[in-house]
């Protein structure tokens, strides 16, 4: 019986073995940037084997999308070393707990984006997240490593981003929308470090469900008002500018290209997405 503890080296402000060793005892420490093939990895490992993915939500994307192919035999535990750590929020589990977590790793909705597919874990965001993303990734290339996504988010609500027109189409029904700030689709109830924008959202759902939140047709000075009730779900009661709308196939097309982000990862230049989720298998029923 073997206990692995893989843990990403980029996640959070920087994440060291030391600091793994710190929380988590007598196990094998590997870093999971330098695996190159999962297939390989885990070739070796039996049923009563551990193996605990450390680091944030980009850390689990990036796992869940090397991984979507393998039968993992063994147990897989979670321990959220990152900074804004949504997926624990959202399943209501604390920090620094190892949480078991192949049942979230069944059933992951899809993206398309420019032609290729991802897996999500959290969300996928179009419109000022992306921006905000896109900024933060320029000024870490910079050296930089205390950044200020909320500073970032009102620098880009008052001056530098501008909204953009959207279709959004929710299983077949197409909504057009003005002046779109955020369209992200949820497959979870948190992101960006624990705003709420599908409130009633749940990722384990049987009925394969996503959700769709568009804040749209609002100036600048309302908007960054009505912002911060984004992290209480309270901006839902601004119901001239916030729709949520629920399907199991949703694609948003924003008027010009902007920067899109999946679970905190960034994708530049892109005009739409396809999100899609599909019921939850169950167990056939059995006649008494």
């Amino acid at each position: 019986m073997k206990k692995i503890a893989l843990y990403n080296p980029c996640a959070g402000n920087g994440i060291s073995e030391e600091k793994v060793k710190g929380i988590i005892s007598d196990c094998e420490l590997v870093d999971m940037t330098k695996i190159s093939s999962y297939s390989d990895f885990f070739a070796d490992k039996a049923s009563d084997d551990t193996v605990i993915i450390c680091g944030g939500d980009g850390t689990l994307n990036r796992f869940a999308n090397d991984t979507r192919a393998l039968d993992i035999p063994c147990e897989l535990m979670y321990l959220a070393l990152g900074t804004g750590n949504d997926f624990l929020k959202d399943i209501g589990e604390d920090a620094s707990a190892l949480v078991p977590i192949k049942k979230y790793l069944e059933n992951l909705p899809t993206v398309l984006v420019n032609g290729k597919e991802y897996l999500f874990i959290n969300n996928v965001g179009f419109g000022i997240d992306g921006y905000c993303c896109e900024v933060g990734d320029a000024l870490k290339a910079q050296g930089e490593t205390d950044i200020n996504y909320s500073a970032i988010a009102i620098k880009g609500l008052l001056f530098h981003f501008k909204p953009k027109n959207a279709i959004v189409t929710v299983d077949g029904v197409r909504h057009e929308y003005k002046k779109v700030w955020i369209a992200p689709t949820m497959n979870g109830r948190f992101y960006g470090g624990g705003m709420m924008p599908t409130p009633s959202q749940e990722r384990l759902d049987s009925n394969g469900t996503l959700s769709v939140m568009i804040w749209h047709g609002s100036g600048k000075l309302r908007t960054l008002t009505a912002f911060p009730s984004l992290f209480k779900g309270e901006h839902l009661k601004h119901e001239k500018m916030i729709e949520v709308l629920t399907g199991h196939e949703i694609t948003v097309e924003f008027d010009e290209p902007c920067a899109l982000q999946i679970d905190g990862e960034t994708i530049l230049g892109v005009t739409s997405y396809t999100a899609k989720k599909s019921a939850r298998t169950r167990e056939p029923l059995v006649a008494n």
